[in-house]
């Protein structure tokens, strides 16, 4: 099966838009993502070359090697988020009537729903991973392009928001009580990393406009 992220983009709106129910908000946080490491390495692109910018330039580098393998695995996950709902309905479709189809069935159920928080969790923290790097290319990349740091940061925070979103609503269906514990207290600090490096990344932005 063709890949999403292989899709031309009219395709792969037109199939968001559709009845199907992948990809949904799990794989359109992992794109946010991609798209927030895609133009932060940009601003860091435009860095490069110019003799104002020449002390940070092998910052700017190191951050494009950095970016580059970030924003293909957020796109990768964009297919993996789709994928794990898929073993969740197939989990929900086993047999269920005698005691050991019900228990395998359970079980199955189990086990693909944490996988299915897992994957979005994974987005939320790779997004995260890259904030840092936003905060650097606003900070000390090129002016004209300040703005597209902005943009990144804005899509960022929507990345790792819109996860944290898709782990909450899995662990719901998760019997065992240690992992949505620790779960949580995962969510809780990505979400206020989010906010915290928006509103700095913003504040750096607007000082430069």
């Amino acid at each position: 099966m063709e890949k999403l992220t292989d899709q031309t983009l009219n395709k792969f709106l037109e199939i968001t838009a559709s009845d199907a129910p992948v990809p949904g908000g799990g794989s359109i946080s992992a794109l946010n993502g991609a798209i927030a490491a895609s133009l932060a390495t940009m601003v860091a692109r435009l860095t490069l070359g110019r003799k104002k910018y020449a002390d940070v330039e092998p910052q700017m580098n190191e951050i494009i090697g950095r970016l580059t393998p970030l924003a293909a695995q957020l796109g990768d996950l964009v297919d993996e988020d789709s994928k794990a709902y898929a073993v969740v309905m197939d989990a929900y479709r086993l047999p269920k009537e005698t005691d050991d189809e019900k228990k395998a069935r359970h079980d199955a159920i189990q086990g693909a729903t944490m996988g299915a928080a897992l994957v979005p969790l994974k987005v939320a923290e790779t997004v995260c991973s890259v904030l840092p790097m936003i905060v650097e290319v606003a900070d000390k990349g090129n002016t004209n392009a300040v703005t597209d740091a902005g943009v990144a940061a804005l899509c960022a925070r929507a990345a790792i928001k819109g996860a944290l979103l898709n782990v909450s609503i899995n662990l719901g269906g998760i019997d065992d009580k240690a992992f949505v514990t620790e779960m949580e207290k995962q969510i809780a600090a990505l979400d206020d990393a989010a906010d915290n490096y928006e509103q700095h990344i913003l504040e750096i932005v607007k000082s430069k406009i």
